[in-house]
This record gives structure tokens, C-alpha cells and sequence, in this order.
């Protein structure tokens, strides 16, 4: 099969490495923003600091039109890393672009995930659609759509009226529309986009999707490019044959089609702490004596571990750039993040009625500390290019949010 591996390093973009018998690629060191459009370029340079890994290592194959594998750590922007290029091209190409439907199809084997990524979109597109504007130039902005099990069926008659540029939506959806007379909508997609491919791979849902795929394949005007995400996927060489699938050949076996893999995976550094929140463990559980209010039911109340481990969350998120907690379940997640926003607000209203020297009355403002973007997380952990995607932050901004 055709399997080039590029091996992404923190310290020098552009250099390719073997180990899964394939040819070691070595790359001239580029600016890996080159391709792309004035625009984008001015947005990403005010956005980030510098690309990522993924970045780096993904946009020349995924610019050159190559089925790519990203391999790549939470929060290191590969969900950046494969819309990018799509929406630059979208974007600079005007009002073809608008008239041509769906060329994005973007495919979540999470629901939840693909609500996230249409908001986390909005960023890019409109950071861009800015710069643009200063720059003196007229963009394309493109439409985004979601369909899932959720959408309403007016909503779905409406994708299919109005096709958006970029669809988001998920496995049984695609199905669903490539069985009816939605998929016309489909004939013009360029760029297939699947996210946290390892989460199918090895059920009969993955295999489902790729018949989904190859049946795109056979409707679409050109065959559209594969570009798939994971933080976990293991062993690289079998994902990159799932997601490239096979050409057929009429005179022989069918041929597996080329994929490129990106792999930016960096040896992990663990700093392990064992936190016990309260003095003694053992008084959980223990009935709390506290007189019930007025006309309600008495009911024993106990002591609880949460009032401890709050304040410790809070004090971690703040202390840190980018915080990951983990959940069991979703409810506990949007819980754990309301209680979290609410603490960091009482801290910010205490400090706000503390004059402080150089602070109001002192001939200066009052210090709150920098807006700090966390995510709560319940598994699996996703967003747009992760973390990075999310600057630029809209009106009610929170400490914390549940995804």
C-alpha cells in the first residue's frame, strides 16, 4: 500500500521519519503557512503564537490533496489542522464556493462532539472574515450545517433546499442521507473529515461508515480526499488502510488506496499527585447535625467530599493554561462546571470590593487576571484544533465549560 509516515517534531517542522517499513521522507523547512491565503495567514499569525506539530507536519499533505491519518495528542489543534485548508479554499474561492453546496463533510461518531465543532467553526471563520476586511479583500464566508438524530425534520428539509458549504454530522446520519434524496446534496464534497476515527475502527459501526464512504465515493463528481483524526489510534498502519479503503481493479485484486499518516505522538511525560482534599476520609458519610428549614420533610444530611474538591479544582484550572478534568457522566460534568464558574465569580466579586494599591481610588485599575479558557471535559475529550481554535472568545465568556 501507499503509506508515506511523517513523523512531527516540536523542534524542526518539516522532518519526515520511517519505522513502519516505509521510505524516511525529509522535507526542505517551509513557512507551513505559505499555501494558504493572505487572509487566513493574517488571522492564524494573530491568533496563535505558531502552528502546532500536526499543523505543520498535516497542511502539506492534506494541501497536495493526499487521504491523511492524524495522529496527534489532545490539544495540539488537529481538528484545526484538517478544516484549515478546506475552509481557506472555500473562503478565497467566493461565490463558486456559495453556489457549489456541500463541499466539507464533516462525520462525528459523537453527537455532542459535532454541536461542539459547528460552534468552535465560528472562530476561524469569522477571525478571518476580519482580517480580510482589513486587508482590503472580500471572502467567501461558508454556511455550516448539523445534522444528527437531534435535527428536526424542518431542519432537514431545509440542509437539503440549502445545502450548507460544510456539513457536520455523524455516521447513521450520512447513511440516512445517502439512502434518500439528500444525497445530491452530497455530489460536490471535496473533503471528508473523520473525527476520532479510533472510536469505530474496530465495530461494526466503522465498518458501516466506510461503506457509507465508499458509496459517497461512487456519487460524488470527484472522489473526495479522507482526512482522519485520533488522539489514540493504534497500530497507525491498519488505521490508515481503514480509512483509505481499496480502488477496484478490473484486472486483478482491488488496490488499497494511498494514505499519508501524520505522527506527531510525543513521548509522554507523567506527573503524577495524590490529592486528598479533606483531613479525614474517614468522617464521609457521617450525618451532618443541621436543623431542616421550615415545613420541609427531615431527612439526615452527610457530609460530602464535593465542597472539598471544588476549591482545589479551582485553584488547579486557574493556576494552569489548559485544564482537562474528566467526568463519569455528562450530568456531572455541566454540575462540576457550574459550581466552578460560580466560586471563580465570588472570588472576582471579593476581590473587586478589596481597594488594592494602584486600584480604584489609587490612580489605578482594578487587577482581575487573565481570562483563562478550561475545559471540562466528560470522555472523550474533543474540540477544534483543541484548545487552539478557541480563542477570540464571544460575550459571556466562562472559566470553565462541560463538553
Amino acid at each position: 500500500m501507499g503509506l508515506t509516515v511523517r513523523r512531527a517534531s516540536v523542534a524542526a517542522a518539516g522532518v519526515a521519519g520511517g519505522g513502519y517499513g516505509c521510505g524516511v521522507v525529509a522535507e526542505p523547512l517551509v513557512d507551513p503557512l505559505a499555501a494558504f491565503s493572505e487572509p487566513t495567514r493574517a488571522w492564524f499569525s494573530s491568533a496563535f503564537s505558531e502552528p502546532t506539530p500536526p499543523q505543520v507536519e498535516g497542511w502539506p499533505a492534506i494541501a497536495a490533496g493526499d487521504h491523511t491519518l492524524v495522529c496527534a495528542p489532545t490539544g495540539t489543534g488537529k481538528t484545526l489542522a484538517a478544516f484549515l485548508w478546506a475552509i481557506d479554499r472555500l473562503m478565497a474561492q467566493g461565490q463558486a464556493a456559495s453556489d457549489s453546496g456541500t463541499r466539507v463533510l464533516y462525520v462525528s461518531p459523537l453527537r455532542a462532539l459535532a454541536v461542539d465543532v459547528e460552534k468552535n467553526l465560528r472562530a476561524p471563520l469569522h477571525g478571518i472574515q476580519l482580517a480580510a476586511e482589513r486587508l482590503g479583500t472580500t471572502v467567501h464566508v461558508p454556511t455550516v450545517g448539523v445534522r444528527t438524530g437531534d435535527t428536526s425534520a424542518d431542519e432537514r428539509r431545509r440542509l437539503v433546499r440549502h445545502p450548507p458549504n460544510i456539513l457536520i454530522t455523524t455516521p447513521e446520519s450520512l447513511f440516512l442521507m445517502l439512502t434518500s434524496q439528500a444525497r445530491q446534496t452530497l455530489t460536490g464534497v471535496q473533503h471528508v473529515i473523520v473525527d476520532e476515527i479510533h472510536a469505530v475502527a474496530a465495530s461494526k459501526r466503522g465498518a458501516h461508515l466506510m461503506v457509507s464512504l465508499e458509496r459517497l465515493e461512487e456519487l460524488c463528481e470527484r472522489s473526495p480526499q479522507r482526512i482522519a483524526l485520533s488522539a489514540t489510534q493504534r497500530p497507525l498502519e491498519e488505521i490508515a488502510r481503514f480509512l483509505g479503503g481499496l480502488d477496484a481493479d478490473p484486472g486483478g485484486s482491488p488496490v488499497p488506496r494511498p494514505v499519508t499518516v501524520v505522527d506527531s505522538r510525543a513521548r509522554k511525560e507523567l506527573d503524577v499527585e495524590v490529592v486528598v482534599p479533606v483531613a479525614d476520609m474517614a468522617s464521609l458519610g457521617e450525618t451532618v447535625e443541621q436543623p431542616a428549614p421550615a415545613g420541609a420533610a427531615a431527612e439526615p444530611l452527610r457530609r460530602s467530599i464535593w465542597p472539598a474538591i471544588h476549591p482545589r479544582l479551582l485553584e488547579l484550572v486557574q493556576s494552569h493554561r489548559s485544564t482537562l478534568i474528566f467526568a463519569n457522566a455528562r450530568r456531572l460534568a455541566e454540575r462540576l462546571a457550574a459550581r466552578l464558574n460560580e466560586l471563580h465569580l465570588e472570588a472576582e466579586d471579593r476581590a473587586a470590593e478589596q481597594p488594592k494599591p494602584g486600584g480604584p481610588g489609587n490612580g489605578g485599575p482594578v487587577h482581575m487576571g487573565e481570562s483563562i479558557e478550561d475545559l471540562l471535559r466528560a470522555p472523550p475529550p474533543v474540540a477544534l484544533g483543541d484548545e487552539q481554535a478557541g480563542t477570540g472568545a464571544a460575550e459571556g465568556f466562562e472559566l470553565v465549560k462541560a463538553h
